[in-house]
């Protein structure tokens, strides 16, 4: 990794990683300052950094060649998702390094996020299908938004096969996401308990192979609102907790034209990734590379104090396997017993009776059923339920 002195001088103003005794968490793992600087920034630069592009293939033909000044909270989804495909293909410990041999995996991950209108997740890709939910292209999102159109995005995604799953009114229904992760069980009849594998797994055995997997890995976003127009002091010390789970994508946020990606704390500021730098739109080359030194922070990251964010959020978690969301339930129930702290979210076993479940309406690619789903798709700031003391 560059020393600070080999750094480009356009990095050169952003402050050093503090030295202190207290522990720094990015994406479920522990650091110690003092002795593993080095550590954290190569955990940091690793993480996939999608920032503002200009000079890409106009959106939708005819529309802007840049994201400048609109895109940020679009790139901050790309980084949530990305940081889970990078978990679904190469693992939470597999690292970057400047100019080393690229895996096959990881070349079609990029190219996955590439500005152009064929990518799964290209800013084309996500502005287009955002106007199926009333966000014109070259409009702001907020975090709600883009969950629901990552979600959508996901289901074309034929290589990673993950499921998106968005929690609404700030409640995570495990009998839910259990059956959206193992489609078979539906296939089982109602009557087959959840962990019954013995003559499910034949009878399973017509549905398209995809489907036939035991668990298909889990992307969970939830977008939550905490507080007014400040963040609830009651719930900073759950948020911390967040990033220390080893099932941690990190948070999507921040205030209109000024969304980041917050990757871990230390004491009481943030780690973040910022979007808010224009670089050139990149193309691979013929054989396929991708020019990756862009799509990595090679700089020590930014911080900023947690009573400045702003209480619109989505919290993402990534689970590959079955097992993987139990341990994560199990800890998210032990972190609502703390004292003196707030849950961001509520853990049922099955959906309340006063819950609509968004995938019970039969989203469908065309988006007809927009319109009708508008109270939970549209707003960024008046449909969050708000949670207080």
């Amino acid at each position: 990794m560059d020393t600070p002195s080999e750094l480009p001088e356009r990095w050169l103003h952003f402050e050093d990683f503090p030295e202190t005794s207290e522990p720094v968490w990015i994406l479920g793992k522990e650091y110690n300052a003092l002795t593993e600087k080095d550590e954290i920034l190569s955990d940091v630069t690793s993480r996939l950094w999608f920032t503002y592009r200009k000079n890409f293939p106009p959106i939708g033909g005819t529309g802007p060649t840049s994201d400048t000044g609109w895109g940020c909270m679009l790139r901050c989804g790309q980084m949530i998702l990305g940081e889970a495909l990078v978990c679904r293909h190469l693992g939470r410990d597999w690292r970057w390094a400047k100019g080393q041999k690229q895996r096959e995996e990881y070349i079609s991950l990029l190219n996955a996020f590439i500005d152009k209108k064929d990518s799964y997740y290209s800013i084309h890709q996500i502005a287009q299908m955002g106007v199926g939910e009333g966000k014109p292209i070259g409009q702001w999102y907020g975090p709600n938004t883009v969950a629901q159109v990552l979600k959508k995005l996901a289901v074309f995604d034929t290589w990673s096969k993950v499921v998106v799953h968005v929690a609404m009114d700030n409640t995570v229904v495990i009998e839910e996401i259990k059956r959206l992760c193992m489609p078979w069980l539906d296939a089982c009849g109602e009557s087959e308990g959840v962990g019954e594998l013995n003559g499910c797994l034949e009878g399973a055995c017509a549905m398209a192979e995809e489907e036939t997997a035991l668990w298909r890995p889990l992307v969970l976003l939830i977008p939550l609102r905490l507080g007014l127009s400040d963040i609830n002091d009651a719930y900073i010390e759950t948020l911390k907790q967040c990033f220390m789970l080893p099932q941690s994508l990190g948070v999507i946020g921040g205030k209109p034209n000024s969304a980041h990606y917050f990757i871990g704390y230390v004491g009481e500021e943030l780690i973040y990734l910022d979007p808010h730098t224009t670089q050139p739109a990149v193309e691979p080359s013929e054989d396929s590379q991708v020019p990756d030194e862009t799509y990595h922070c090679q700089h020590p990251p930014c911080r900023m104090h947690i009573c400045e964010l702003d209480p619109s959020i989505a919290a993402g978690f990534f689970c590959r396997t079955e097992d993987e969301f139990d341990d994560w339930c199990m800890r998210i129930r032990r972190l609502s017993c703390n004292r003196g702290t707030l849950p961001m979210f509520e853990l049922v076993d099955s959906q309340p009776s006063h819950m609509v479940s968004v995938d019970t309406l039969n989203l469908t690619p065309d988006f007809s059923d927009s319109d009708r789903l508008e109270r939970f798709f549209d707003s960024e700031d008046e449909e969050f339920e708000i949670l207080s003391l």
